[in-house]
């Protein structure tokens, strides 16, 4: 597989590749219903995607920011909210979800947020952990799935 690069998404297309990648990995593999990938909280969020050169995209994530995050996290508005992390079954091993959560926690430094919260699927959570993300409160689930929230701090 050749090199990839990281752009926030700031085209129609790109936003479109970014549900693309959501769409195969999230409705299509794990079978989350259509109707619960895609919010209101889309059409305001930071969208991270990764491409290859041809321009295929591999992977993509957000980050909530404002009363969007606070809704996710809690309540604290200087936490940013990561989700929608997915990654292309081709590209899995090659380390793009790595990069989009570096690329997404420095947009959140960017606004001068203090720490990124997620909501993992569990099966996840070493991936998270090797990244700097703590486990705090009790599994849950979403869409099905069951989840559980992590946070890491900011430097």
């Amino acid at each position: 597989m050749s090199a990839y690069t990281l752009r926030v998404a700031q085209t129609a297309a790109d936003r479109e590749a970014c549900f693309a990648v959501r769409r195969g990995v999230f409705v299509a593999e794990q079978g989350v219903p259509e109707d619960l990938e895609y919010d209101r909280y889309d059409a305001d969020a930071v969208h991270v995607l990764a491409v290859r050169a041809d321009g295929t995209a591999l992977g993509t994530g957000r980050l909530l920011t404002g009363e969007a995050a606070a809704v996710k996290n809690g309540g604290a508005r200087d936490v940013g909210a990561l989700g929608r992390l997915a990654v292309t079954q081709e590209a899995r091993g090659l380390g793009v979800g790595a990069a989009l959560v570096g690329a997404i926690e420095d947009a959140a430094r960017e606004r001068g947020l203090t720490a990124v919260d997620l909501h993992a699927q569990t099966h996840a959570l070493g991936f998270y952990e090797r990244l700097g993300y703590e486990v705090y409160g009790p599994e849950f689930p979403d869409a099905g799935i069951p989840h559980r929230a992590m946070r890491k701090p900011l430097g």
